[in-house]
C-alpha cells in the first residue's frame, strides 16, 4: 500500500469518526430537550384535576 492510500484511507476513518461523534452529540442534545419537557410536562397541574366532584357512593 502507498503513501497516498494510506492517507485517504486515514482520512475517511477520521472523517467517519468525526460523523459518529457529531451524531452521537445531536441525539444527546435531543434526548435532553425531550427529558426537560418531560419533566415540564409532569411538574404541570392536569386539567381536570379538582374540577368535579364524584358524589357517587
Amino acid at each position: 500500500m502507498d503513501i497516498a492510500a494510506l492517507s485517504i484511507n486515514l482520512n475517511q476513518a477520521s472523517l467517519g469518526q468525526s460523523v459518529s461523534i457529531a451524531l452521537a452529540k445531536k441525539t444527546m442534545e435531543v434526548a435532553q430537550q425531550n427529558n426537560q419537557e418531560m419533566l415540564k410536562m409532569l411538574e404541570a397541574p392536569h386539567p381536570s384535576l379538582g374540577k368535579s366532584i364524584d358524589l357517587k357512593g
